[in-house]
């Protein structure tokens, strides 16, 4: 697909913008099959450097376990799962033409683009972590990452804890020394009124295209649905951070191969 000048428009006014479907059901289930291999312990690949984090029981945000290296036994109970550009599936998916373009609009068509973080996020059936109202925003860089791509691997809907977003805050960082972008509470009535809140639900294998700094949040899930999705943070590659990271560069020269990932595996 093509973005047309109109989309970009309301991309640029509400902060995000929906983009339907971009996987067929084959590609869907492998995800959705590779997913569940690397939870229950049965994917070849490196669990040491895969950033990983079990859901909280009570759903609470704070009681969420600790995001660290590796697997923590065989459940398909996890919240977040990064690091996902290192499986050739996950690669392959986030290397598709429509994300080059919408990189290229974004950060300029000569600009290396980089993996800021590939991140599976879950809400596993009867359970979910609320999430607070927040922009994606860090400190220690030069610059801000500003685009994420977020794809449902389940149907999102209000019950089962899809993103909600306020349109047209991404306009400014409100909270700019906070280190995740957090909102403190007394100011959710400000800018996260009830009747400009928009509910992101998508069926399963669609994409959305966020502004980092949109406020979003998200809640428990209330199915007996898992609310799995995978998101993508792409950044300007040239980024300098305080501690000198690296980061895995998905278009532009120097690029992830995920025919290599896959020689890999064998």
């Amino acid at each position: 697909m093509t973005i047309t000048p109109e989309q970009w428009a309301a991309y640029d006014r509400d902060g995000f913008l929906r983009l339907g479907r971009l996987i067929d059901d084959a590609g869907l289930k492998a995800l959705q099959n590779r997913i569940d291999e690397i939870m229950l312990g049965k994917a070849r690949i490196d669990y040491d450097r895969m950033l990983m984090q079990l859901d909280s029981v009570s759903g609470a945000y704070n009681d969420a376990g600790p995001q660290t290296k590796g697997h923590k036994g065989a459940t398909l109970g996890y919240r977040k799962i990064q690091d996902l550009e290192h499986d050739p599936l996950f690669l392959a998916f986030m290397q598709k033409p429509v994300f080059a373009e919408i990189c290229a609009h974004i950060y300029g068509a000569n600009v290396p683009i980089g993996c800021f973080r590939a991140m599976f996020m879950n809400k596993p059936a009867r359970q979910g972590t609320l999430l607070p109202w927040h922009q994606d925003r860090w400190t220690g860089m030069d610059r801000d990452p500003l685009i994420t791509l977020w794809t449902a691997l389940d149907p999102a809907t209000k019950a089962n804890g899809c993103v909600q977003l306020i349109p047209g805050s991404h306009k400014s960082v409100i909270n700019p020394s906070h280190p995740s972008g957090f909102l403190e509470e007394s100011q959710h009535g400000a800018h996260c009124p009830e009747e400009k809140t928009v509910f992101m639900e998508l069926a399963a294998g669609e994409s959305v295209l966020l502004h980092n700094w949109t406020l979003h949040r998200s809640d428990v899930n209330r199915t007996d649905i898992s609310r799995r999705a995978f998101s993508t943070c792409y950044m300007d590659a040239r980024t300098v951070t305080k501690n000198n990271d690296k980061f895995n560069v998905l278009f532009g020269p120097g690029a992830m191969d995920p025919r290599a990932l896959e020689v890999a595996r064998v």
